[in-house]
């Protein structure tokens, strides 16, 4: 079964947010990328852990002994979401910004002066900066790939140029939260693998748009965030057994030694916990649906849902450009060439030649569209594209938008440029 449009209104009715008015017209939520709207089932099991099983871990209890027994179901639920086989390898923490400064400064232990690691100009700042920083405080050196500022996509002979026998890590995301560009991860992991360097992947905008494959890729480590999934606000790290084991985090004294607990500081966010593994649960439910099968593993059943969610988030991104495109004054600053609509998710970021991003948004806004403007916290490509400081509108499409939302953005935006 294709995710048809009556199976996209079936997932819409699961999703509380999304019955909003603004005026006479429901509010069109076009923000995903800062943050996906969550499913009644994420709220229940949130609520559900307080009712019943709220305690803190370790306890010789009957709730702690629940909650103990729950946490280790969202350790396995992860690990088949990220396409792993250990859910030791999982690690939590408040968000991805959290965790990865927490393992930069672990890692920037072992390098040494003469040392050098890779970032790009296509991050979020997230994977940027805590590199950058860890890099000053070791005395490495850091070497920045540049972009193609034609269509926001990084420079690959540039990439390849910059890993040498130096290279200790290569950053990357694995989607452009602002351009919407897709990367060729797997080719690039590989190159670090070559020279003996560590790779990181920035995994929070794909997320919720395409199945994240870590065996295939290849990399070291990958981080990514459940409130871009679905979910609530809970950071996610995913990392080799033999390195979480061999790397010193930062940690407390009585903290578990052992994994998952040895890279998670403090007391986790349990009923966000909780509703981490529920927003999964409800893209596993949507691929039982399609497959017509609800007796599939849940692996099989998120391969079939982004399967599906791919095909039709695809199909909206070729209508919103199309439409963008022809009015006057507009410049989309990403991969507009329908024939590689493979090379990027439906996040399109753009600015007119007349309008402020932020004029353009308020207008937007007071419409009951919700875009974002600014930089996204993008800022390696926002200044490498000379954006600076207005930033640019940022459209976020993900499955439980549909066609017509799509429309009222573009007569809405029209009617504001006119």
């Amino acid at each position: 079964m294709k995710l048809s449009a009556q199976l996209v209104s079936d997932c819409r009715a699961q999703f509380p947010a999304l019955e909003r008015m603004h005026g006479k017209h429901p509010a069109i939520y076009l923000d995903g990328p800062a943050g996906t709207q969550v499913p009644r089932a994420v709220m229940d099991a949130i609520c559900d852990y307080l009712s019943h099983c709220n305690a803190n871990h370790g306890g010789l209890f009957a709730t702690s002994q629940e909650s103990d027994r729950l946490l280790d179901e969202v350790h396995q639920a992860v690990a088949d979401f990220l396409g792993v086989s250990d859910p030791g390898e999982i690690c939590f923490g408040a968000n991805m910004t959290s965790l990865t400064f927490a393992l930069s400064r672990a890692l920037a232990q072992t390098w040494q002066a003469g040392d050098e690691i890779v970032v790009t100009r296509l991050e979020h700042d997230a994977n940027f900066s805590p590199w950058v920083l860890a890099a000053r405080d070791a005395g490495v050196e850091v070497r920045y790939v540049q972009i193609n500022p034609a269509d926001c996509t990084l420079d690959l002979a540039d990439f390849r140029e910059k890993i040498n026998d130096k290279t200790r890590l290569v950053a990357v995301g694995c989607a452009s939260n602002a351009s919407g560009t897709v990367n060729p991860v797997g080719t690039i992991c590989g190159w670090a693998r070559e020279v003996g360097a560590l790779s990181f992947l920035d995994a929070v905008h794909f997320a919720p748009h395409q199945r994240i494959d870590i065996p295939a890729w290849g990399c070291d480590f990958l981080a990514c965030s459940a409130y871009k999934f679905f979910g609530p606000h809970v950071g996610i790290l995913w990392g080799r057994r033999d390195l979480l084991e061999e790397h010193q985090p930062y940690k407390l004294r009585p903290a578990p030694d052992d994994l998952p607990g040895r890279w998670m500081t403090g007391t986790q966010n349990h009923e966000c916990l909780a509703g981490t593994m529920a927003a999964i649960d409800y893209l596993a439910d949507l691929g039982k649906k399609i497959q017509g099968d609800a007796d599939i593993t849940r692996s099989d059943a998120l391969d079939a849902a982004f399967h599906e969610i791919r095909q039709y988030e695809t199909g909206l991104c070729r209508l919103l450009l199309e439409e963008l495109l022809a009015i006057p004054g507009i410049t989309v600053h990403g991969i507009t060439d329908s024939g590689r609509m493979t090379e990027r998710f439906p996040t399109v970021s753009f600015t007119h030649e007349k309008h402020t991003a932020q004029q353009l948004a308020r207008g937007l806004g007071e419409a009951g569209i919700f875009v974002w403007d600014g930089n996204y916290y993008a800022l390696p490509l926002t200044e490498a594209i000379g954006v600076e400081p207005e930033g640019m509108v940022r459209v976020g499409l993900v499955h439980y938008n549909t066609e017509e939302e799509v429309n009222r953005f573009l007569e809405s935006l029209q009617n504001l440029v006119d």
